[in-house]
């Protein structure tokens, strides 16, 4: 059984804020400025990884629009989180810690210097009081029931240890004690999923999580590239990029921009945002390499093309990458020659071509984990746990997840920035 007076007197804390990536030290910054004694605990020895290898070691800090819509997951509750930080507030707030963002053309903005480090630096900094300890691994998560009254005043009830009786914590109100070593009365996991766990993201938080009470929805990459079957033709064309539509078939989920085919399958834009749609459905993949055209349209052009003219150049005229374009027309006659099955099989390879994917690249290529800690147990106004008393979460140790642009850096500072401050005035 822990010690808690011998804990107490050593190390106490208003706030520990478990995790110190985007989400953690958003918490942590604002908790402090609210005046708390605040610890940051981080399990990796190199503070801020994941900032620094985001957006190609830029740092996407944000997107010039960002709605609800462009998440998965209980949009309602993600909304009136955003609400609470909205990306004018966060242009402004970077700012205020001497970073200058500039927008590009996509609606991404990234700092002016294009360095991610000049992001996390920032931060850290701003953190000023703040006791930052990377290497710090938590492993055990200790409740501490309120004070009751007994017959000699007031005596404390025996810790709740961790472990799946901790849902009893809801009437905690004695705090926690972490690793048998700090005291804090109140804690946000901040942990993050799943995704790049080389940076430190390896899950952990999720046990923490149901050790105090919590549910986990199922969890799986997002944003992650996918594998196509061994060999495909596609695979030789690595590095030809195009802009296209991908479709799912069965539930007719649609994205649409660039697609990077690569050595072992399909990476880009539009395919990471695609990604967990597949894994989650396991439809059939398909793409429109022509977005906005149709069987109709093409086969109508087509017809009404120069007799002597390359399909190849037929598709290169109308926007397909000339080696893309080449490839889909090999051993095809010249538009003239073409049998009537011919010539809908070549418009058919526009505008639905099977993708047979196999797999995904798994969480060490994904930018984001989806699934989590549901927001329904999370009560979004504060970020405050709905099970356990004291606790609170942000990031994405919950189960929300973005598009790519950075959205999930605005939830991040949104939701990170909400807990600190209502962790902090509890």
């Amino acid at each position: 059984m822990v010690n808690v007076t011998a804990v107490t007197a050593r190390q106490t804390f208003d706030v520990a804020v478990l995790g110190a990536g985007a989400a953690g030290l958003m918490a942590a910054l604002f908790a402090a400025r609210n005046g708390a004694r605040v610890v940051a605990l981080d399990g990796a020895k190199r503070l801020g990884a994941k900032i620094l290898i985001s957006g190609g070691g830029r740092c996407n800090v944000t997107h010039d629009v960002v709605h609800a819509s462009d998440f998965n997951g209980n949009r309602n509750a993600i909304a009136k989180v955003l609400r609470t930080f909205s990306v004018a507030e966060t242009i402004a707030f970077f700012r205020e810690l001497g970073v200058q963002l500039k927008r590009e053309e996509t609606g991404k903005l990234f700092p002016v210097t294009d360095r991610a480090s000049t992001v996390l630096d920032a931060l850290v900094s701003a953190c000023g009081s703040v006791d930052i300890r990377t290497g710090f691994r938590v492993e055990r998560i200790t409740v501490i029931p309120s004070v009751v009254e007994g017959p000699g005043g007031a005596v404390g009830a025996p810790p709740i240890p961790p472990g799946p009786s901790t849902t009893l914590g809801m009437t905690a109100g004695g705090g926690f004690v972490i690793n048998d070593a700090l005291h804090a009365k109140r804690v946000i996991l901040a942990t993050g999923g799943r995704s790049v766990p080389k940076t430190g993201s390896d899950g952990a938080g999720y046990t923490l999580a149901q050790h105090l009470g919590h549910t986990i929805t199922p969890v799986f990459p997002a944003l992650v590239p996918l594998v196509l079957e061994h060999n495909h033709w596609l695979t030789k064309l690595s590095g030809t990029s195009v802009e296209c539509e991908l479709i799912l078939r069965g539930v007719n989920h649609r994205e649409r921009g660039s697609m990077l085919l690569t050595h072992f399958g399909l990476s880009g834009p539009v395919v990471l945002d695609m990604s967990r749609h597949w894994i989650a459905h396991r439809g059939e993949l398909v793409a429109n390499l022509l977005p906005g055209e149709s069987f109709e349209s093409l086969e109508q052009a087509l017809l009404a093309s120069n007799a002597h003219m390359t399909f190849a150049t037929f598709a290169h005229r109308r926007g397909l990458p000339e080696r893309l374009a080449d490839a889909l027309a090999r051993e095809l006659p010249t538009i003239g020659k073409m049998t009537r099955d011919e010539r809908r099989r070549a418009i058919r390879s526009l505008v639905e071509l099977p993708l047979p994917v196999t797999r995904d690249r798994g969480f060490d290529y994904a930018e984001v984990t989806a699934g989590g800690v549901p927001l329904t147990e999370v009560d979004v106004s504060t970020m405050r746990s709905r099970v356990c008393e004291g606790l609170y979460l942000c990031g994405e140790i919950l189960d929300v997840d973005g598009k790519i642009g950075g959205y999930n850096f605005q939830w991040a500072w949104a939701s990170g920035r909400l807990a600190g401050i209502s962790s902090s005035s509890a």
